[in-house]
Parts: structure tokens; sequence; C-alpha cells
């Protein structure tokens, strides 16, 4: 009851937030950039911001990754030439790269959802909303976060996985329009056991336009979240629109915090 009661008092609040577009990023820049426009959103003087954006080819790994979620040796997947980082976002272990389409909200939350699960259920539901209208049939699979996609066994489209600090979100979802699914195999995807993995390519036999798939999510994003884009931003002048304490695109290092959700 309560939360019906939250999200009825949310459909009255349309509130203005940000939007980058911020192309291709090396993982460690994307994370500054979260990093200091959370410290900025907690002290409410920015509004809430979505950065989308592809990473280059990287290996994330979760709070909850263990040894066992690599397919094989780690050595060997290190031996491709991709990163492994360690995050401290919720889950596992998953694989980001070009064509893949990642979301880094970075919203106070309480202004928008009863807690950290609701949260991921809204992120849940912009993704299938928006793989509907290329005419993919998406869903959630119960006590596992994320987007999946067909009947036993489904494969998995989209990852969800976040972190709440100070009571502002960061990290988010991925994903897969287009990108190469070769590296996956060096994981076990999100420690999932036999998760299969997919991409909007593979199910519509072409690749979408990938900024169209952008430009539908960022609207439904907005529309679930109650969110009108006051502000459409690039990288550089995210940076120099605010006073936010970031180095222009420079190397990061990894602070009462929550994560949830499966590796994005």
């Amino acid at each position: 009851m309560g939360q019906e009661h939250f999200a009825q008092d949310q459909l009255l609040a349309v509130r203005r937030g940000t939007v980058c577009f911020c192309g291709c990023l090396h993982y460690e820049d994307a994370w500054n950039l979260q990093r200091a426009w959370q410290v900025e959103r907690a002290a409410d003087r920015c509004p809430d911001l979505l950065l989308l954006l592809e990473h280059f080819p990287v290996y994330t790994a979760g709070r909850t990754t263990k040894p066992h979620h690599w397919a094989g040796d780690e050595r060997l997947a290190r031996q491709t030439g991709i990163p492994v980082l360690r995050t401290e976002r919720g889950g596992s272990i998953t694989y980001h790269g070009p064509g893949q389409l990642v979301g880094y909200p970075i919203l106070r939350l309480t202004d928008h959802c009863a807690g950290p699960k609701a949260y991921v259920r809204r992120l849940e539901e912009v993704l299938i909303t928006t793989l509907a209208e290329w005419g993919i049939l998406a869903h959630r699979c119960e006590g596992l976060p994320g987007v999946w996609v067909g009947v036993e066994p489904s494969a998995k489209i989209a990852s969800i996985g976040v972190r709440i600090s100070h009571g502002v979100t960061t990290h988010g979802f991925a994903l897969n329009v287009s990108l190469d699914l070769t590296p996956f195999s060096h994981i076990v995807p999100c420690g999932i056991a036999d998760c299969r993995v997919t991409s909007m390519a593979m199910l519509l036999d072409e690749a979408p336009d990938y900024a169209a798939v952008q430009e539908r999510l960022a609207a439904n994003f907005a529309d679930r979240f109650h969110l009108t884009w006051s502000e459409r931003l690039t990288p550089q002048t995210l940076v120099a629109s605010r006073s936010a304490p970031t180095p222009p695109l420079a190397l990061a290092s990894h602070t009462d915090d929550q994560s949830q959700g499966a590796s994005q």
C-alpha cells in the first residue's frame, strides 16, 4: 500500500533533468564523471542526470564476483587484451564494448522510488518498453535482475547493477544493441550459470540504428521517472556546465552505500 501511494505521488511531479550523450568512453572516465556528479546531486547542486554512452572493451567485476565466474582461467581472458576492472556496483562480472548502450542514472533515489528494489524494477521497465518499440518482447526473470528474451532457457539482453551512496544512484544498466558477444564466452555473465546472452542485432537479423535506440531509451527513461530533459549535453559541456570537481576525463580510482542487481 505504501509503495502504491508513493508511486501515485510521483505521477504528480515532473522534474527537470539533464541527459548527456557521451559517445564512447573508457570505463574509468565514466566512473570519474559519476563520482563527481553523485557528490553534486547529493548536495542538490544539480538536477537528476542520465549519462548514455558506450565503453571501450572492458570486463567489470562487481562485489559478488567469484573466481568460478570466469568460464576458464582468468589469466586466459586477460590474454585477450581486454582489461579487467573491479567495481563498487552490485552483481558479478560482465563485459562492456562498442555497440552496447550503457546508462548511468545519477538520481536522488527517494524522489523516484521507495527503495533499491523498486528502482531496479523501474529500470527494467524502461528497457522492456524500449525493446518493444523494435518488436522485441522482453521480460523479467524472477530473482534475476536484468531483462531477458525468449522462453526457457531465456537469453539476457540487458543487465543491471547499481550503487546507492548518500541517497544518490550511480552505475546502472547495459543494453546489448549490436556489440560483439564473443568476449562473454570467457566469463559466466553476471555470475549466472548457463547464462546465454543476446543482442538486438541478433534478434532482428540486422543492427538497429544505435542513435535511434539511444533517443528512444532516453525518452522512455524520462517518461518512467517523470522527468523532462531540460538540457542535452556532451561530456565537454557537462563538465563545463557546473562546478563539479570533474577532471577532463582523466583516470579514476575506485563510499552508508547499497548495491543491488546483477552485474552491468
